[in-house]
């Protein structure tokens, strides 16, 4: 059955207001939506180009058809990295691209910034501990399998369930078989076409029940993220179909 916030809910669009706020957690400037007397919550990571209005909207829909309260910290300070640069197809583009990664998008200082906001959260709202779910986009979900590897437990620091989209492009894949053999938590992974089949079908393969993996034959990587192109029918189509599974796997496992 479908709950009411879930039939107020409003269709996606591509001229969206947010229905959220900002306030800094742990020094990181964080999009905020949903109950503040929520029981559960997911820190939903976006992709290699920080915010968007797309990827605001889609934590709008993770927290409405959830229950959950959803925050969107901006680890790269409004300073992504230009679409342009996608696909890096001169050896300008895939300098810049290396560059970024190698600085402010590099995963392992970015782990400790999501580490630093995790405990702060257990703090800032009690009532949702042990029940924190984590949802990246392409680079944030490299992170979510870092944070939800080794190491994923104990009081500020456990993630109970988490997920990605199209978590790795073709032969630059962020899929990776050792983040898979680390994983602790329940995982929802949801691949685009172009993300490559074998290693979504080795996640699988080495997790089993504890994941859910659904390929969406028709949609382009990023089609959940800043590159999502909301003014395409299907494209909409497949944004809230996807958000709706994500919030669905979260309801079940937070």
């Amino acid at each position: 059955m479908a709950s009411e916030a879930c039939c107020k809910l409003a269709p996606v669009t591509a001229d969206y207001t947010p229905k959220g706020k900002y306030e800094k957690i742990a020094g990181i400037n964080t999009y905020i939506v949903g109950p503040e007397d929520a029981s559960r919550g997911i820190v939903h990571i976006y992709d290699i180009f920080g915010i968007w209005p797309q990827t605001i909207q889609g934590a709008d829909r993770l927290s409405a058809q959830s229950g959950s309260l959803v925050l969107v910290p901006d680890f790269f300070d409004g300073k992504g990295l230009d679409q342009g640069d996608i696909p890096n197809d001169t050896e300008e583009k895939t300098q810049r691209v290396y560059a970024f990664f190698n600085s402010t998008a590099n995963p392992q200082d970015n782990l400790i910034k999501l580490l630093a906001l995790r405990k702060e959260l257990a703090e800032k709202y009690p009532a949702i501990e042990g029940h924190w779910g984590l949802f990246g986009l392409c680079w944030g979900g490299k992170l979510t399998v870092l944070a939800c590897g080794e190491g994923n437990e104990g009081v500020g620091r456990r993630f109970t369930a988490s997920g990605t989209a199209h978590p790795g492009y073709k032969s630059n894949s962020l899929l990776d078989e050792a983040d898979a053999k680390a994983q602790t938590a329940p995982h929802i992974l949801l691949a685009s076409k172009d993300e490559p089949a074998d290693k979504v079908a080795l996640y699988k393969e080495i997790m089993g029940d504890k994941v859910e993996t659904t390929t969406y034959e028709t949609m382009h990587h990023g089609w959940m993220g800043a590159r999502s192109d909301l003014k395409n029918e299907e494209n909409i189509k497949e944004f809230e179909r996807g958000y709706k599974q994500a919030a669905d796997f979260f309801s079940k496992h937070l």
